[in-house]
């Protein structure tokens, strides 16, 4: 995601928070847990914006809803305007973020729930499995097992967890049900025929050739998705 103007009418109510933790996940991503404002509520799969003047930018929460902290999973984009500070700051800095928004939250309907996520677009399954949900499906989409973020978490909750390794193929890390190559290319060769309810989070790239597939082979499923710029 890149940072946005932010609207001129946008009219959220603001919060200073603290920074409580900033653990490295990876080499290029981070977990940054912030002081929890009083009054600060949150639907699981909802989102922030860290604000600096007319620029804002969006990060999904972790969950739980009930926790003492907010937690978020940030890439570190170099020449990017937040992800760059985010990485570099020290417990007791502050941020101004704004109150939380979004619509990608849990929707149930009595079918079969399939997550399909690609890098830090896991963050709102996270979500969702801090906050109770179990029986899903959940494709995870990275380069190599070492951006396997929560998996410990999410192997848990789910009722399948396949991790789709596009350059590790054949890698005993991911495990017996582990992919070798894209999620799309799981979606299409390896999924049941049926009719589902996605949620698919990440990339334009990733969320495009996946709704094809659930075009051509799904189509009776429902499809809600965040895309992440």
């Amino acid at each position: 995601m890149m940072p946005r103007s932010t609207p001129a009418n946008d009219t959220r109510p603001r919060f200073v928070v603290t920074v409580t933790a900033v653990r490295w996940l990876t080499e290029g991503t981070f977990e940054i847990r912030l002081e929890r404002p009083d009054g600060f509520d949150f639907i699981p799969g909802q989102k922030i914006s860290f604000v600096d003047g007319v620029l804002r930018r969006d990060y999904t929460l972790l969950g739980p809803v009930d926790a003492r902290e907010l937690a978020l999973c940030v890439r570190l984009v170099p020449d990017g305007l937040f992800s760059p500070r985010l990485s570099r700051a020290r417990i007791g800095d502050r941020f101004q973020i704004t109150a939380p928004f979004g619509y990608f939250t849990l929707k149930t309907s009595g079918r079969p729930a399939v997550f399909v996520a690609t890098g830090t677009g896991i963050a709102p399954f996270v979500a969702f499995a801090n906050s109770g949900a179990r029986g899903f499906d959940l494709l995870h989409g990275v380069r190599t097992p070492a951006e396997l973020y929560y998996r410990d978490i999410l192997f848990i909750a789910a009722r399948r967890y396949i991790p789709c390794i596009s350059e590790a193929a054949g890698d005993g890390k991911i495990g017996p049900e582990g992919f070798g190559g894209r999620v799309d290319r799981f979606l299409s060769a390896n999924y049941p025929d049926g009719e589902y309810d996605f949620f698919l989070c990440g990339r334009n790239e990733m969320i495009r050739d996946v709704t094809r597939v659930i075009d051509a082979r799904f189509s009776n499923s429902r499809v809600f998705i965040e895309a992440y710029d």
